[in-house]
């Protein structure tokens, strides 16, 4: 039995991470997949909208396959630390996280979620590439 955090920000996002994940689930394993927000006037509705549309996929494609939560969190931590939270609450086997290739400078400019968790992480991960 295996318990996975799964990081998700869109509906590609979760589709690819599903994709990773089905091949690779067993029937007792569990699915925990977290949507993190800023919080306050620093997340447009729109951003909530897409993080819940993003957790429906999830539920969606490997709920009838194993156990899946999922968590929309808006309190103004980073998305690492939220991730980190739950993953600590339920005891992760692994985080499951989406990259896609940026330049130097945009990683520069904007930062990225995924480094951050990969920097910080005491967990093993599953890194799965994004188009």
């Amino acid at each position: 039995m295996q318990t996975f955090v799964l990081a998700t920000n869109s509906e590609t996002v979760s589709q690819t991470l599903c994709s990773y994940l089905e091949g690779v689930l067993d029937p007792e394993d569990s699915v925990y997949a977290v949507n993190s927000q800023p919080g306050g006037d620093r997340t447009p509705p729109d951003a909530v909208a897409d993080g819940k549309a993003a957790l429906e996929v999830v539920s969606d494609r490997l709920g009838d396959q194993v156990s899946v939560e999922t968590y929309q969190i808006i309190r103004g931590n980073s998305p690492a630390d939220d991730i980190f939270d739950i993953a600590a609450e339920v005891d992760a086997d692994e985080l499951v996280i989406g990259v896609r290739k940026r330049s130097q400078t945009d990683r520069l400019i904007f930062g990225s979620v995924a480094q951050d968790i990969m920097r910080q992480s005491d967990y093993p991960m599953r890194v799965v590439p994004r188009d």
